[in-house]
């Protein structure tokens, strides 16, 4: 250093030699003292790893020991499972107090056949549930599966009620159909509406098969005739079996007729009965020769005229008109035309009747 400072002859060349050197040597005496403020760190670093791996290798012991079954194929690496069954294998559940040498009563056997008895359904089966509990829209059934199943109000009763209230109570059992599999609760929906529907068809085609009169309520009128409740089932009844001449009246909604079935269709659900026919067999059981009766002319032919008794057609001749010949029967009993009549025989088979107006 003080050949250079001294040396002004010095050649530019050695100057920068020089100083070159000087520099490595500077950096070198600065670089002495690296080591003392890294090194430290480095040993923390170290420390802490160490600590790590220690606390990793007392966890993975523990879980080893909760699962004396594993074990590692390749000490120093560990495949996919076993680093799954490592890191979630758990403990060994003990309950508080340990385990009690006394044996507990039921064996591994008797729960499997507990859990086999179980019952199971599919879609179409018929089951028996009681009634537990009633929700606004419907109500809940026990039929021994896990889950208490479901009846809805629409599907409660052939006519939907306004209450679960109305059709079931609570305790008493019934008879149901699945229609539906669990869904993501496990739950089953029940139908009683298909039963009651299939036991309501087979009594009709019965009541039909036998010509018995029963009851229906009226529901509704439009100009076609009305419609009825007949067993639970909604049947038509034509206008022109209501009353002859008639059609049913506005306000005969919610009264009740007695009625007979003229088609019985189960697969197009079809349904059709008759007013005049039932009040027809009513009367002509009651009728007998000799009885007179008020009717109504209904049709006039060239050998007689047609007339309506109480809801039954009869056939008055012309011969039965008067003592006296006639020539045209329209011109003496015009339709409409209101008249007495005594009945002078009758076939309650075919249900015809006879009448004459001679005096």
């Amino acid at each position: 250093r003080d050949l250079i400072l001294t040396s002004k002859p010095v050649a530019s060349t050695m100057g920068r030699s020089i100083a070159a050197l000087l520099g490595c040597i500077s950096a070198f005496s600065s670089a002495a003292f690296v080591p003392a403020t890294v090194a430290p760190r480095r040993s923390c670093d170290a420390a802490a790893a160490e600590r790590t791996c220690a606390q990793r290798g007392a966890v993975l012991s523990m879980v080893m020991a909760a699962d004396e079954r594993m074990s590692i194929s390749m000490p120093g690496s560990m495949t996919r499972d076993e680093r799954l069954r490592s890191r979630y294998g758990g403990f060994a559940f003990e309950p508080e107090g340990g385990w009690s040498d006394e044996e507990s009563g039921f064996s591994y056997e008797e729960m499997a056949a507990s859990i086999s008895s179980m019952v199971s359904y599919t879609r179409g089966d018929t089951c028996t549930g009681t009634v537990l509990g009633f929700e606004p829209n419907g109500a809940l059934i026990e039929i021994g599966v896990k889950s208490s199943a479901y009846c809805t109000l629409q599907e409660a009763a052939l006519v939907k009620p306004n209450k679960p209230e109305e059709v079931f109570e609570i305790g008493s059992s019934y008879e149901f159909q699945i229609v539906s599999r669990e869904d993501e609760n496990g739950q089953l929906f029940l139908s009683r509406r298909r039963l009651l529907s299939d036991a309501a068809w087979e009594s009709v085609q019965a009541l039909m098969s036998d010509d018995k009169t029963v009851e229906a309520t009226v529901a509704a009128v439009n100009r076609g005739g009305a419609m009825l409740t007949v067993q639970g089932l909604r049947a038509f009844l034509p206008g022109s079996h209501y009353l002859p001449g008639q059609n049913p009246p506005e306000n005969l909604v919610g009264a009740t007729l007695n009625v007979k079935f003229l088609d019985v269709d189960k697969e197009n659900n079809r349904l059709v009965v008759s007013h005049r026919k039932a009040m027809v067999d009513q009367k002509i059981k009651n009728l007998a020769v000799g009885s007179v009766l008020a009717g109504v002319v209904t049709a006039v032919k060239p050998y007689g005229a047609f007339i309506d008794v109480g809801g039954m057609s009869g056939l008055l001749h012309i011969s039965q008109i008067s003592c006296d010949h006639i020539s045209d029967v329209g011109s003496i009993l015009p339709v409409g035309k209101q008249i007495k009549c005594m009945v002078i025989s009758q076939d309650k088979g075919k249900g015809r009747v006879a009448l004459s107006t001679k005096t």
